[in-house]
């Protein structure tokens, strides 16, 4: 095995479920009373104040008794501080024979510790559709649950963006029915309410004039408690808002509207193209559709409450699905142009 393993991740409950198993394959039928040591960078229950790095590297540098193999564990690592930091690469430039260093990372690859690992495991899952099924499908073989590939995807489709949920959700379905074939009837009582999804899902087919795909995005929002309606609001204000910076700014490219918006030059080029597709006239009227809802929501209007069936709110509704549609008919009456 390699001398030293990163698992790193933006959402610290996969990092957590991956680094459990990877401890569990770096210590096969080792006794982790005698084999294992697992630290936590800033460990609360310290009150020394002291580094946990010195007693890591102890560890570190501790030969293997009674066993062939030692694996130490360092949890939230980039918690570290760059003197800490740069003593563990010392370490990982140099390992100690029989050693195994397992380090998890909240965080960014390009984190010193990822670079410097002899091997990575990266828990990020992308955001399209497919990516997700692919992930369902890995956890859940990860885990020796049988699913037929139309189960997976409806996993996939009601977690949406919660995908740290499947590694439990498996091993909730493992504990119960093993190995055995199962369909949607036996996995759907145990996945909870729909998981968010990102905003440029919304973004994305409002952008592309799809009304229903939009309205279906929106819902989803609102049904998975995930955003309020106002923060649906507040992100499509500033999503058009970059557009409205972009037009008439005689930006020529991605890279320059990249340095305008201050953000990612992806996000940028797609805010530039909204921007020439729409055109100042179309870009006002979506600006003042968003503020009229945002006014809506503070009590400008009223629908009704909760439904009884939905738990939504109807107002709410309401609102983010007539915006939606009328942003969505702009951007396809652009396209037609």
């Amino acid at each position: 095995m390699e001398s030293s393993l990163v698992v790193v991740g933006s959402d610290a409950t996969m990092v957590s479920d991956a680094l459990r198993t990877a401890i569990a394959g770096a210590l096969g039928e080792r006794d982790p009373s005698i084999a294992l040591q697992d630290f936590t960078v800033k460990d609360v229950a310290s009150t020394s104040g002291e580094s946990v790095v010195s007693r890591i590297l102890e560890a570190l540098n501790t030969p293997a008794f009674l066993v062939d193999r030692r694996v130490v564990v360092v949890r939230d690592a980039q918690l570290m501080v760059a003197d800490e930091v740069a003593t563990l690469l010392g370490w990982m430039a140099d390992p100690a024979p029989a050693t195994v260093l397992i380090v998890g990372v909240v965080g960014a690859k390009s984190n010193k510790l990822v670079k410097a690992a002899a091997s990575v495991i990266d828990v990020n899952v992308g955001s399209r559709s497919q990516d997700r099924i692919a992930f369902v499908v890995s956890k859940m073989a990860e885990r020796r649950v049988t699913v037929d590939r139309t189960t997976a995807q409806r996993i996939a489709e009601i977690v949406g963006d919660d995908v740290a949920r499947v590694d439990s959700l498996a091993r909730t379905l493992q504990s119960i029915y093993g190995s055995a074939p199962l369909t949607f009837d036996h996995v759907e009582a145990y996945l909870g309410d729909a998981g968010d999804v990102p905003e440029w899902d919304l973004t994305d087919a409002i952008d592309a004039g799809d009304a229903t795909g939009a309205i279906k995005v929106a819902r989803r929002m609102l049904d998975s408690k995930g955003r309020a309606a106002l923060q649906i609001v507040n992100m499509l204000q500033r999503h058009y808002l970059r557009m409205v910076r972009l037009e008439g700014s005689g930006v020529a490219g991605d890279d320059e509207a990249a340095a305008l918006l201050g953000i990612n030059r992806f996000p940028a080029g797609k805010a530039l193209r909204g921007a020439q597709r729409l055109g100042a006239q179309r870009l006002a009227a979506s600006v003042h559709m968003i503020s009229t809802a945002d006014v809506d929501l503070k009590g400008g209007v009223s629908y009704g409450g909760k439904d009884l069936d939905t738990d939504l709110d109807v107002t709410e509704l309401t609102v983010i699905e007539v915006l939606v549609a009328r942003l969505s008919k702009l951007s396809q009456s652009a396209r037609r142009r």
